[in-house]
């Protein structure tokens, strides 16, 4: 697959601070590459410079072969972006904000109107920007980010702040950007996210890229650890589970049994225990 951001060692400093140290890393055609850190960790300031929004001190990007300073104008007709903090206008209509985004781009821009029904905001169409709960302006704002029918979409802590319901929602919308063919770049501080959407995953900590791998392979070598927390008032239970091969630890307060240990397989055991066993979980 060939990349379509290419970054080489880049850096970027705010006076004495240095936010982006050394970074290198490509995105291939077609896959969803997600950079994951704490907060402060340097995710924005190298998605802001991959886009073009921020310069680098030195280094060198590439994003879908153009230079994001230099070609700046072209490179903008084949990106959609989603920032970490963005608004509209209290009182602009959904659907005049999509027709506005639309108006900005020489190049031919997808059906509006479609657009807002497959992101599940047709209903809204009308309805002030002020009016939207957080999801429905998650959502409006992937719409500007695709308006333009981008080769590549930047998604930029999409789902802060939203309950658990938005944000499965918001991460089934991403699969479906995926979906139609497009590469999709997005900065997370949750692992989770980057479990359930990510094929790799760049782990950035104080501005230095420290790790690169699938979120698979990235568990297995920074979390070998599992851990199983259930009730039971099984007096037999810690001794059954001790059985188990590849379990370290059980520790026992009252009816809560934590098991600990390795292997992606330890959950499925501790099933297979409680089943031939016949160990009643009480939680």
């Amino acid at each position: 697959m060939r990349p379509v951001i290419q970054v080489s060692a880049i850096r970027k400093t705010y006076g004495s601070t240095v936010a982006v140290d050394d970074v290198s890393f490509e995105v291939n055609d077609g896959e969803i590459f997600g950079l994951i850190g704490p907060n402060g960790a340097g995710k924005t300031t190298t998605m802001e410079c991959i886009e073009g929004l921020r310069t680098p001190d030195r280094g060198a990007i590439l994003v879908l072969g153009l230079d994001p300073f230099n070609d700046v104008y072209k490179l903008q007709e084949r990106i959609g972006v989603q920032l970490q903090q963005a608004q509209l206008q209290k009182r602009i209509k959904v659907w005049e904000a999509v027709d506005l985004w639309a108006s900005l781009y020489q190049r031919t821009t997808i059906d509006g109107e479609r657009l807002l029904e497959q992101l599940g905001l047709i209903d809204k169409r009308s309805a002030w920007f002020m009016t939207l709960s957080g999801g429905q302006k998650q959502r409006l704002f992937i719409a500007l980010a695709l308006i333009n029918d981008p080769e590549l979409v930047f998604l930029d802590e999409l789902t802060t702040g939203l309950d658990p319901q938005a944000r499965r929602a918001i991460w089934d919308l991403v699969r479906g950007i995926r979906e139609r063919g497009k590469t999709v770049f997005l900065t997370t501080h949750l692992m989770e996210a980057a479990e359930r959407l990510c094929d790799r995953v760049a782990i950035i900590e104080h501005g230095r890229i420290i790790d690169i791998d699938s979120p698979e392979s990235l568990v297995k070598r920074h979390c070998p650890e599992r851990t199983v927390v259930l009730a039971t008032d099984d007096g037999s239970a810690a001794e059954r589970f001790r059985a188990i091969p590849r379990v370290e630890a059980i520790t026992c307060r009252g009816s809560q049994v934590t098991i600990r240990g390795s292997g992606d397989d330890l959950v499925t055991e501790v099933i297979h225990c409680l089943s031939e066993n016949r160990i009643r979980v009480t939680l």
